[in-house]
């Protein structure tokens, strides 16, 4: 047979070959679909959220963790969950407030008046910016429980700072940030005396004492911390502030604050309110307005103020009031949909969105009609605290019939298209705000809070993904009890029509308010830490106990599979300060540090040290070990701490 024969016999089986395999597969494929009950759709959507092992996710969304106190970190397309960071509230396995120094510390910045708070409600994470963009440095986080704000540093994805709100009582718009992290935003939400003391509940001392407020919290990017000196809050009326954007571009050094109960209702709060002829009296006094105010606050004027020393201190907090304000022509307000919910600043920063609850329409408002009106000082009134109100009539571009309790909006890379959640209609619009047309809707499972599209906040949104965090998920997992899990819903927003519903992700630690959603490539995580990075490194062979009084200092090392040194002796009443290093340097090979029946307990990441402190109150002998496992041995990687 000639060479050329025999190719062609050759060529002739791999095409056979090949068509007998692919039948092979494509009758495997179809009785698993037919076995499972599987559409042609769903495996269209299995296979663009399917992320083969060892493959990696094209986004990381950082959620907030809503009464976990924690922040929660997870991959786009495959919905995969990597991470709880620990914010507010102990977190056993990075066994952060369990006796390690720095976790500890952390949580004792969050005290509130001497208070130890061990809960959190997290709201709204704020990724840092540069020029607009995540730059993937830093992520800021909320507790609206109890007014304070964290920073999370993304080398690392830990805690390094909770601050605290000296003047608010609660808050809720926040955190957000400022296009190049110049402040982290904080917005009161129910109205309260800044000084800590009892004021009584009457209409009078509402409106004249009772209070809200935004904060600027001054970021220092050098030091990767907010500077609490060069912070400041801006005085605002006892209205509801709400949801918060920052300006950008064109609106650039201003922002944005939805607000409810405009009414300054009291009634179901107050005294004597036992007999309600209405039971949703708090609703219906809270809605009775046809409109309520946007707060727009020139920030740049404001920090020029703050610079000459135009504020008073509350708690240690400057404050500037509402009368230099609008002495400098820094805070107006703008009527706005009863009972808005979400506040959206364009990618351009030319046009906030703005959805009312109530209203079935989205309203588009246009910053360069409102900046006009504003450098004219053509106001339409004054608020019963003489903040000038501009008239809306004259700010609006596009008003937009969406549909039932319209909440909040994305926006997309397509020029012009934006989604809005509606959380009654259980579904998501998709509309173009320039033309003040809607394209489609896609119903969603169910009542739908916040929404997110990669990158939707920044000036260059990328599409392509939006997740819905839904409310409620009803039927759509295995029944867990009456407390279900909340429902993120990832959805394929590339093609012009139709969106297309992907995956169902159950959370089920808190109910997730909002997230952000960055390009996993902008973020740069450590590996490892450097060796004498830490000020109490323990190289091998150094390790000792050392004695001065009652105070007894341990420098161990961890390595597969040892501590080092296995066995200590102390005496009750000893204070304990015991330096771990985990000296190894291979990826992921971590240590953990756990104190039997002492509540101690730690995370040990390679080349980190950690610092625990505790007293010796205990007699008795208290066994050691590896809490992760670390090798073949990890039983074996254990010790005695003796207490004589």
């Amino acid at each position: 047979m000639s060479k050329r024969a025999t190719l062609k016999t050759f060529l002739s089986l791999i095409t056979v070959l090949s068509l007998f395999s692919t039948t092979l597969f494509a009758e495997s494929l179809k009785s698993i679909a037919k076995r499972r009950g599987l559409s042609d759709k769903d495996l269209i959507a299995a296979a663009k959220t399917y992320t083969p092992t060892g493959k990696k996710d094209e986004y990381l969304v950082f959620s907030s963790g809503g009464q976990s106190g924690h922040l929660i970190v997870y991959g786009v397309p495959s919905m995969r969950l990597l991470k709880y960071i620990a914010v507010f509230t102990p977190e056993p396995w990075q066994g952060y407030g369990y006796g390690e120094i720095e976790g500890m510390h952390r949580l004792k910045e969050g005290e509130i008046r001497g208070r130890k708070i061990t809960w959190g409600d997290t709201h709204h994470p704020a990724l840092s910016e540069t020029k607009g963009d995540y730059n993937g440095d830093y992520v800021f986080i909320n507790d609206k429980a109890n007014p304070r704000v964290a920073v999370i540093d993304l080398n690392t994805f830990e805690t390094v700072q909770i601050v605290k709100n000296p003047i608010f009582k609660s808050e809720h718009g926040s955190a957000v940030v400022t296009p190049n992290t110049e402040y982290v935003l904080e917005g009161a939400q129910y109205p309260a005396p800044y000084e800590n003391k009892y004021v009584a509940l009457t209409q009078e001392n509402f409106n004249k004492v009772y209070r809200g407020g935004m904060t600027y919290w001054k970021f220092d990017k050098k030091k990767g911390r907010i500077d609490l000196k060069r912070s400041f809050t801006v005085e605002l009326p006892p209205y509801m502030q709400d949801i918060t954007d920052a300006g950008k571009s064109i609106s650039y050094g201003w922002s944005f604050t939805n607000s409810v109960n405009t009414e300054r209702y009291i009634g179901g709060y107050g005294n004597g309110n036992t007999k309600l002829k209405n039971r949703l009296a708090n609703e219906a006094g809270m809605s009775e307005k046809d409109t309520d105010y946007m707060h727009i606050i020139n920030w740049k004027k404001a920090e020029e103020l703050f610079k000459k020393g135009k504020f008073k201190k509350t708690n240690g907090m400057p404050v500037i009031s509402m009368k230099d304000m609008v002495a400098a022509n820094a805070l107006v307000l703008l009527p706005e949909s009863k009972s808005p919910h979400g506040c959206s600043v364009s990618p351009d920063g030319r046009y906030i969105i703005v959805a009312g609850k109530l209203d079935t329409h989205a309203t588009v408002f246009d910053f360069k009609k409102i900046k006009a009106l504003i450098d004219a000082k053509n106001y339409a009134s004054k608020d019963a605290y003489g903040i000038p109100v501009l008239d809306m009539k004259k700010t609006i571009h596009k008003q937009v019939q969406l549909g039932l309790g319209p909440l909040h909006t994305q926006f997309d890379k397509e020029k012009g298209i934006v989604y809005t959640s509606l959380y009654v209609d259980s579904s998501v619009a998709r509309w173009n705000y320039l033309e003040g047309k809607l394209i489609e809707k896609l119903p969603i499972h169910y009542n739908i809070g916040h929404l997110i599209t990669a990158e939707g906040d920044t000036v260059n949104p990328d599409g392509k993904y939006l997740i819905a965090l839904n409310k409620l998920a009803i039927d759509r997992f295995n029944q867990v009890g009456p407390l279900h899990p909340q429902n993120h819903q990832l959805i394929d927003i590339t093609a012009k029509k139709p969106m297309q519903l992907l995956y169902d992700m159950p959370l089920p630690l808190g109910e997730p308010h909002y997230a952000q959603m960055i390009k996993a490539d902008k973020l740069h995580p450590k590996i490892r830490y450097k060796k004498k990075s830490f000020k109490h490194y323990v190289r091998p062979g150094q390790e000792k106990v050392e004695r001065s009084g009652k105070s007894v200092t341990i420098h161990s090392t961890a390595i597969r599979s040892h501590y080092s040194p296995e066995v200590i002796e102390v005496r009750k009443g000893d204070q304990i300060t015991w330096h771990i290093t985990n000296v190894e340097r291979a990826q992921d090979q971590v240590h953990g540090f756990g104190l039997d029946t002492y509540n101690i307990h730690g995370s040990i990441e390679p080349g980190e040290t950690v610092t625990f402190e505790f007293v010796a109150d205990k007699r008795g002998v208290f066994p050691f070990y590896c809490t992760e496992f670390c090798s073949a041995l990890h039983l074996e990687m254990t010790g005695y701490f003796l207490v004589k």
